[in-house]
């Protein structure tokens, strides 16, 4: 409360002081080749309402309420009215100076004093002048408040994209541990000796799942160490079925990337793949490359349905990946002669849309 009392009285020492200028500013006019002095003070006194009053009423309320909103037409028709009034209110000014002051005397009045169009001159050039910088403040607070408007807008835009990757995410991990429950639902029904050993590798990737993947960023290596993992716990469901070659061309340097990013891909392949000729055939590529990541994984697979999309796996990953890196990926599936491929090529991976984490 203190403070917006000295700001308020600040602001009123400040209107003070500029209006005392403009008295000023008028005398040393209207006393200018003049020897009368008290005639520049009361007719310059006599002015002061008139242009005080034109001034505030374009400033405070024209400007505000017509030409900021744009209402041009409104603008131009009240300020007419305010000129008209103001100049017939500048003229009864002169002459009932003239009439009191000089008592009818021409002689007693300064030559500036006795001249309308000088007077009304002098007196919207202080109008106007306070009139541009009056534009230029509501201006300013024009584009701040449009800029405080739109980061805003921004941190909304932001905030809902950060809810819908954080679904994505969600939607992920339970569709990957449907499709590592059936396995183990699988190996139970035939009571498969191994079913402890991979009760344990499911262990592991829900380690991955429940810690690793609530991160932000992992490493390449600990990513396609659990695709290996679940590939092996594939593997045991599938057993002579299955044909699989994993290439993975370790980085140099370590390069690190959003968990659960790649593995969405093996899903696939493993739920969408068709067995020929007694094998699914699966192939797992991944190279790091002049700071670009390219991952292709290829599965033999039935033609698929027009316009298809490669189930809910890839379609959630497509969502997930233009919130991550948007314009900087490019996801690619195709099917050519039974196989159907998936590659996914992605720019510095390591530089992800921080906002989205």
């Amino acid at each position: 409360m203190g403070k917006i009392a000295n700001r308020f009285a600040k602001r009123i020492l400040l209107q003070t002081l500029f209006w005392f200028g403009v008295w000023f500013y008028f005398m040393y006019f209207f006393s200018y080749s003049s020897n009368n002095k008290d005639y520049a003070f009361w007719f310059s006194l006599c002015l002061m309402p008139v242009t005080m009053i034109t001034t505030y009423l374009v400033t405070s309320y024209l400007m505000p309420k017509y030409l900021v909103l744009k209402k041009y037409g409104l603008f131009a028709l009240y300020l007419g009215y305010t000129l008209i009034i103001s100049s017939y209110a500048i003229m009864l000014s002169i002459f009932g100076c003239f009439i009191i002051l000089s008592e009818v005397d021409m002689d007693n009045v300064p030559p500036l004093s006795r001249n309308f169009w000088f007077v009304l001159a002098l007196v919207y050039l202080v109008v106007g002048a306070v009139s541009a910088v009056r534009i230029m403040q509501l201006g300013y607070r024009s584009l701040n408040k449009a800029q405080a408007l739109e980061k805003d807008m921004l941190q909304r835009e932001l905030y809902v994209k950060d809810q819908e990757l954080s679904y994505l995410k969600k939607q992920i991990q339970p569709h990957f541990l449907f499709n590592a429950l059936n396995t183990i639902y699988s190996l139970s029904v035939r009571r498969m000796e191994n079913t402890p050993e991979v009760i344990l590798k499911l262990s592991n990737l829900l380690d991955y799942l429940l810690y690793q993947a609530s991160k932000p960023m992992t490493s390449l290596e600990s990513e396609v160490a659990h695709l290996k993992d679940y590939i092996a716990l594939e593997k045991v469901r599938f057993r002579d079925t299955l044909a699989v070659d994993v290439d993975f061309d370790a980085p140099e340097t370590p390069i690190s990337l959003p968990p659960m990013l790649l593995l969405p891909f093996v899903e696939n392949a493993f739920k969408h793949g068709v067995i020929k000729d007694d094998k699914l055939h699966i192939r797992v590529f991944c190279v790091m490359q002049q700071e670009q990541l390219r991952f292709q994984v290829t599965n033999t697979a039935e033609l698929p349905a027009p316009n298809s999309q490669g189930g809910i796996g890839l379609s959630n990953l497509r969502k997930r990946l233009e919130l991550l890196y948007p314009g900087r990926y490019r996801l690619h599936t195709g099917y050519n002669e039974g196989i159907f491929t998936a590659e996914l090529q992605i720019d510095d991976p390591q530089n992800i849309n921080d906002e989205e984490v």
